[in-house]
């Protein structure tokens, strides 16, 4: 009995998984971008990583079929990571909401 996992299943489990982990960042990104704590470098890095997306000056230039969005998919994922690893934990951190008991 072989116990491998085809390359395909690994592979498809790593990119779904990077897809949700980019979901789940970008949404932390956008919060801390608004957050009057995110250093100022934080916030240009993140404007500098959407500008890069919808720039048409790219490392490779887009009108390479496939290998034009390759670096997009490839570098704005690594500088959203990054980005987010560089934020304070209290400006990453979730906002809890106060509870009341109450007698009734």
């Amino acid at each position: 009995m072989n116990t491998r996992t085809p390359f395909s299943l690994l592979l498809g489990r790593s990119i779904l998984g990077r897809v949700l982990a980019f979901r789940d960042e970008a949404v932390i990104l956008w919060r801390a971008f608004w957050h009057p704590e995110t250093p100022i470098y934080l916030k240009g890095a993140t404007l500098f990583a959407a500008l890069y997306l919808v720039s048409p000056i790219d490392l490779i230039p887009d009108f390479i079929p496939f290998a034009g969005w390759i670096d997009d998919l490839v570098l704005v994922p690594l500088m959203v990571s990054w980005i987010v690893r560089m934020l304070p934990p209290h400006v990453t951190a979730k906002p809890v909401r106060a509870t009341v008991n109450r007698r009734y």
